[in-house]
């Protein structure tokens, strides 16, 4: 088994949120390798964030819409990441017990969302950031402050062990969180505070929205889904030609056993699309041993 081939195995055998913070983490990597490799041969710095983060203008945001979602998967430096990583690490571990991991990615994009228009509105309302200059926002900490917000909302007052601190509620370590951004907005980076605070107060309606039987992400997930089929249509596509080398006459026998190996590949098919939108954990037992033994007659 080649390098590249276990590391996608391993990486499908991860949960949502597992899977998040892998992306997040290769994208830093490559990031700083690049930063390093160009000040080591001294070459020009290629403005790479520029074409990934979320500006302040609107202008600029026109011609950049992607940004509204990318900007969520780059950081600044080592504490940035490692401080965002470690909440939805942990924050996810109590979502996935009440929520499924669709949900999670609901949480998490619209939380982005929700924080980049909040970073953009308060840049064009607010006196404060007046002649400021050009100013763009990076970072998953408004799309990780969706996810904690949510599930702290959900169960407020489940217990949390944690060190030094003994046990303490869900929902002081969501409020705690909340306060220091609000303090933080005088002191130093206000537009990225806010932004965590528009990711905050998404995860709370979210939550309280699904209370009442509302669930306002569903327009996302079908969105997702549907690009989601896109991307799998495609593949399908590209794999079939291979399938098909050369005719042959088949006898009454082959001709027989089609259909049979034809719902096989559908079954197959619809197994693998499934371990593509929410991972291989979600598979049942019978599907895991379905694909076993297809595997094995593939052989």
């Amino acid at each position: 088994m080649s390098a590249i081939t276990d590391l996608k195995l391993k990486y499908s055998r991860l949960n949502i949120a597992e899977k998040l913070i892998a992306i997040n983490i290769v994208v830093f990597i490559f990031v700083f390798v690049l930063r390093t490799v160009g000040f080591l041969l001294q070459a020009p710095q290629t403005p790479l964030l520029d074409w990934f983060a979320f500006p302040k203008d609107v202008d600029e945001f026109i011609f950049k819409p992607w940004t509204l979602i990318t900007y969520a998967f780059f950081h600044s430096g080592l504490w940035h990441i490692l401080g965002n990583m470690l909440i939805l690490f942990y924050a996810s571990q109590y979502f996935l017990n009440y929520f499924s991991p669709k949900r999670l990615l609901n949480y998490y994009f619209l939380g982005a969302i929700c924080g980049a228009l909040v970073f953009m509105l308060s840049y064009n309302v607010f006196p404060a950031f007046q002649g400021q200059g050009r100013s763009t926002l990076i970072g998953a900490s408004a799309a990780v402050m969706a996810v904690l917000v949510g599930i702290a909302t959900h169960i407020p007052h489940m217990r949390i062990r944690l060190m030094f601190l003994g046990s303490i509620k869900f929902w002081w370590i969501a409020a705690f969180l909340v306060v220091i951004d609000v303090i933080q907005i005088p002191l130093n980076n206000p537009g990225g505070h806010l932004a965590h605070l528009g990711g905050a107060l998404l995860g709370y309606i979210y939550t309280k929205q699904l209370a009442k039987g509302h669930d306002i992400g569903s327009g996302f997930e079908k969105l997702a889904d549907w690009v989601s089929g896109l991307f799998s249509k495609t593949s399908r596509e590209k794999k079939s030609p291979l399938k098909t080398v050369h005719k042959t006459k088949r006898s009454k026998a082959t001709t027989a056993k089609k259909p049979k190996k034809d719902d096989q590949q559908k079954k197959v098919d619809a197994i693998l699309d499934k371990i593509s939108k929410s991972g291989y954990d979600s598979l049942t037992k019978a599907e895991k041993d379905f694909l076993f033994n297809a595997g094995k007659d593939n052989i």
